[in-house]
């Protein structure tokens, strides 16, 4: 690698984002409430989807928190806030599938129980 591939930005271009740059992304509700933030995704191993954002929520400084699958369908991006949002409130998405340090398997029946969640057919 040279000197001049080091100074091109890979992070993002007019379609495309780097993982590290979702990872951390402050999530909204249409209100404008900050939900949390992108802990991470999740993407299917076999077709390259992005399956899930996984939000993390609550807790103090990280510390306590819960985490929470979204479906990436439910996610649209706002450059106003530099941020996601999902259209939901916090009172709801605190009954949202969510799991804290044990990772739940995402399997098909995980797969449909946070995706009719939504309101999204799990494909």
């Amino acid at each position: 690698m040279t000197d001049t591939d080091r100074d091109v930005s890979t992070d993002e271009t007019t379609s495309l984002i780097a993982s590290n740059k979702v990872e951390g992304t402050t999530v909204y509700n249409p209100a404008g409430d900050k939900l949390g933030s992108i802990y991470n995704f999740m993407v299917d191993k076999r077709s390259g989807q992005v399956e899930y954002a996984v939000l993390q929520f609550g807790g103090i400084l990280g510390i306590g928190s819960d985490y929470y699958p979204l479906p990436w369908k439910v996610l649209t991006y706002d450059t106003e806030q530099s941020g996601y949002v999902v259209d939901i409130d916090k009172e709801r998405l605190e009954r949202a599938p969510h799991y804290g340090s044990d990772e739940p398997r995402y399997d098909r029946a995980y797969g449909e129980q946070v995706y009719g969640f939504y309101g999204v057919p799990y494909i």
